[in-house]
C-alpha cells in the first residue's frame, strides 16, 4: 500500500446540535487499520514522528518527548556504537511487514536489510541486520548487502493489515470503538456512551496525513481527539490528566522473566523542606534501561502498565479493540498481536527489567551474489549455507549474528562508567557537579536544604516510571516519590 502523504480517508461524522462536540465517526477498514497501527509503533518512533511533523511547535507527550530529545542531544561517545544510538532514535517494530499493507503507513520503515562478510571466523559466518556499519571479527565492515530471495513486502490478500476488508467501525470521540453491525446500532451507541443524538448533524470529513498525525498526538494528550481535530475545541494539556503518584504493579500478560530480579541503584536529590524531587543520579545501566522505553510498542506498553493513569482515549482504543469479535472483524491473532511486548531481534538490552520478548526469524532464503568465497543461499539463527561459484556444491557453516548496539554480544546501548543526571521529565545528560549546583542556585535552594536518598529500582518501580512517562511530565516524581518515600524522608530528618 501507499505511504504517500497524499492519501485521504472520508469519515462520516455525527456532530451534536450545538456543534461543539463530535459524537462519533463511521470509518471503513482502511482507516481503522491505520488507527490500529498506532498501537504497533515503538514509543521512540511516536516521539520521532511527532517531533518531525510539528517541529518547534511539537506538543509534550508525557515525559517521552524529553526522554527522546535527551537521546538526540547525548553525544555518540556515550554509546557502544553509533548504530546503537540510531536504533534508539529510529526503533523498528515487529509489525513493520504488516504495516506495509496500510493505505497510509506513517512509520514508513524500510524492509530489514542483512549484511555479511566474505571471510569466516573459526568456522562461523558472521552477519548483521539493519545497518551496514558493524565491524566483523576480521576487522572489516560488513557492508555487503545480502538480498532476500523473497522480499519482506507485505503478502497480498483480501484482508487489511489488522482488520477484515469491507468491515466498518464506529469510533467515539474518546476513541472507544465498536464494529458497525446492522440491527444493533442503539446497542453500539450505548457501548460508546452516546445516549442523545437529538438535533445532531452528519457530515463527511476528510482525513489526510496531517489529520492522521493530529489523531496520533491527540490520543496521547487529549480525552476528545476527534472534537479537537474536526471542531477545534481542544483542551490544554495541563488539565488533561490527573496523575496519582505512587508505585503500582499491574497484572502483566505473562510472568516476569528472570531479569525481573535485577535491581539498579539510583540516587535522588530532594529538597528537604518541600520533599520535592529535583533530579536523580544514575549509572549507565539505569540510563540504558530508560532509553529502552523507546523500543517498546505502544500496545505492549499499555499491556505492561494497565489502565491506571494512562491517557484515557488511548486506553479506550486499546481495551475496546480487545472486546471486538476477532474472527469476524479483525484478522487472525490481531488482538493478541496488539498487546504483545515483543520487539525486533537485536533490540533488547541486558539492562532490561520488563518481561519483553525478542522477535526473530526462523529461516531466510537469499538470491546469492553477496559474499565471497560463496554465495549465501540460506540463513537460520544457527546455520548458513552457501554455494561455491562454478563448482555448485553447498557448504555449511555456523551463522553468527553480530549485534549493532554492542557487537560482542546482545549487550547494552550506553557505555559506562559515566554517571548521568536524570531530570524529573527523564531528560538525560552526563553528570557535571557545576551543572547540579547551578540548578540549586537557579531555584534559590541552599545546600543545607538538599538531601540525597539511595533507591533500589526493580520491576515494580520500573513499571511505575513507564506508566508515568506516558502521562506526566514529572515521571520521576510521579513514578517514584510515593507517600512511603516521603515518610522515609521525614524519618531521616
Amino acid at each position: 500500500m501507499s505511504a504517500s502523504k497524499d492519501v485521504q480517508f472520508t469519515l462520516k461524522v455525527m456532530i451534536n446540535r450545538d456543534k461543539t462536540k463530535v459524537l462519533f465517526a463511521e470509518a471503513d477498514s482502511d482507516f481503522f487499520d491505520v488507527l490500529l497501527s498506532f498501537l504497533t509503533l515503538p514509543l521512540g518512533k511516536i516521539a520521532k514522528i511527532i517531533a518531525e511533523h510539528y517541529g518547534d511547535d511539537k506538543p509534550r507527550v508525557g515525559s517521552l518527548t524529553s526522554l527522546y530529545n535527551g537521546l538526540v542531544n547525548l553525544d555518540v561517545v556515550h554509546f557502544h556504537t553509533e548504530s546503537g544510538k540510531q536504533m534508539l532514535l529510529n526503533p523498528r517494530s515487529v509489525f513493520d511487514k504488516e504495516c506495509r499493507k496500510l493505505k497510509l503507513n506513517i512509520s514508513d520503515s524500510e524492509p530489514t536489510k542483512y549484511f555479511t562478510c566474505g571471510q569466516s571466523s573459526n568456522g562461523k559466518h558472521n552477519f548483521s541486520m539493519y545497518y551496514d556499519t558493524v565491524r566483523c571479527d576480521c576487522g572489516k565492515t560488513m557492508s555487503r548487502e545480502t538480498k532476500l530471495r523473497s522480499s519482506e513486502a507485505a503478502e497480498d490478500g483480501d484482508d487489511g493489515a489488522f482488520c477484515r476488508k469491507g468491515a466498518s467501525f464506529i469510533i467515539g470521540d474518546d476513541m472507544r470503538v465498536a464494529p458497525n453491525v446492522a440491527g444493533s446500532v442503539l446497542r453500539t451507541l450505548a457501548e460508546l456512551g452516546i445516549r442523545d443524538i437529538k438535533g445532531a448533524e452528519m457530515r463527511n470529513v476528510t482525513f489526510g496525513y496531517n489529520e492522521i498525525i493530529d489523531l496520533l498526538k491527540g490520543m496521547l494528550v487529549s480525552r476528545t481527539p476527534l472534537t479537537d481535530i474536526i471542531i477545534g475545541k481542544g483542551q490544554s494539556n495541563s488539565d488533561l490528566l490527573k496523575f496519582k503518584p505512587g508505585v503500582f504493579l499491574p497484572k502483566t500478560e505473562k510472568p516476569a522473566a528472570s531479569n525481573s530480579e535485577k535491581m539498579m541503584i539510583m540516587k535522588v536529590i530532594i529538597q528537604k523542606s518541600t520533599h520535592e524531587l529535583l533530579f536523580a543520579l544514575a549509572e549507565d545501566d539505569f540510563v540504558d534501561f530508560l532509553f529502552s522505553f523507546l523500543t517498546i510498542p505502544l500496545g505492549g506498553a499499555l499491556s505492561l502498565v494497565g489502565s491506571s493513569s494512562c491517557p484515557t482515549s488511548l486506553y479506550n482504543l486499546y481495551t475496546s479493540v480487545q472486546n471486538i469479535n476477532g474472527d469476524k472483524y479483525l484478522t487472525k491473532d490481531t488482538k493478541t498481536k496488539l498487546r504483545k511486548t515483543e520487539i525486533p531481534v537485536g533490540f533488547i538490552s541486558l539492562n532490561q527489567l520488563f518481561p519483553l520478548t525478542e522477535g526473530g526469524f526462523s529461516e531466510l532464503y537469499f538470491v546469492g551474489a553477496s559474499a565471497l568465497p560463496g554465495l549465501i543461499d540460506y540463513l537460520s539463527p544457527s546455520t548458513v549455507t552457501y554455494r561455491t561459484p562454478f563448482l555448485g556444491h553447498v557448504r555449511f557453516r555456523e551463522s553468527n549474528l553480530l549485534h549493532l548496539k554492542s557487537p560482542k554480544g546482545n549487550g547494552n546501548y550506553v557505555k559506562g562508567p559515566t554517571m548521568y543526571m536524570v531530570t524529573n521529565d527523564l531528560t538525560v545528560t552526563p553528570f557535571c557537579v557545576a551543572s547540579s549546583l547551578s540548578i540549586f542556585d537557579r531555584l534559590g535552594i541552599p545546600l543545607s536544604d538538599v538531601d540525597e536518598l539511595e533507591l533500589n529500582i526493580g520491576l515494580e518501580e520500573a513499571l511505575s516510571i513507564l506508566k508515568a512517562s506516558l502521562a506526566s511530565t514529572s515521571a520521576l516524581t510521579n513514578g517514584l516519590f510515593e507517600p512511603s518515600l516521603r515518610k522515609c524522608v521525614k524519618q531521616e530528618q
